[in-house]
């Protein structure tokens, strides 16, 4: 399949379908949170690991959450630090998230918004996305447009073109996962984010 632009890859998106786009980590598989199962199914994932919610913003991602007051002003601190970066948040999902992002768990979800101006501009059109790696399941992400292009031939994939250099390629490592206990951090996965 043809690379898209921008415009197309959100009516793509906002029609069901998967699309790809980089990220400032690695690039991301992204569905409505909806039709998380078709992420799944593709990738051969299974469903005992989620997916996570990308957005354009920490305020976009609130109506997925569910917390105190005094849980979200924790939150929040954590947010405003390292938010738009490399860090996803798994914190308690209220009832909006769809039990196919994470369908064995569905008391949790990863959150997470990239520090790629591109795709934030994308996000903020489309809303939070189920976004993971791009990759079959067990084997390591792709970490170019041009090789997602010819992998995933049913993917829509952003064109590079539509991009400055400095944001075709992330990082190439994964986003720290932290969870939250109730009461503390602990550490899931380390990334190039310490918390």
């Amino acid at each position: 399949m043809a690379f898209v632009s921008s415009q197309d890859l959100v009516s793509h998106v906002l029609t069901g379908k998967v699309v790809s786009f980089p990220t400032d980590t690695i690039p991301a598989l992204a569905v409505q949170p909806e039709a998380s199962a078709l992420i799944f199914a593709l990738k051969k994932r299974p469903l005992s690991k989620p997916l996570i919610l990308m957005g354009a913003s920490w305020t976009d991602l609130l109506p997925y959450l569910s917390g105190s007051r005094e849980e979200f002003v924790i939150w929040e601190a954590i947010a405003q630090r390292y938010f738009p970066g490399a860090l996803t948040l798994v914190l308690p999902a209220s009832f909006q998230v769809p039990k196919a992002t994470n369908p064995q768990d569905s008391s949790n979800i990863g959150i997470r918004v990239p520090n790629h101006p591109t795709v934030s501009k994308i996000l903020a059109q489309t809303g939070p996305l189920s976004t993971t790696s791009v990759n079959q399941s067990g084997e390591p992400p792709l970490e170019t447009l041009e090789a997602i292009n010819q992998r995933f031939s049913s993917v829509f994939v952003l064109d590079p073109s539509e991009l400055n250099p400095e944001e075709q390629v992330g990082s190439g490592k994964p986003s720290t996962v932290t969870k939250w206990t109730g009461k503390d951090w602990f550490t899931l996965r380390r990334g190039s984010v310490y918390l």
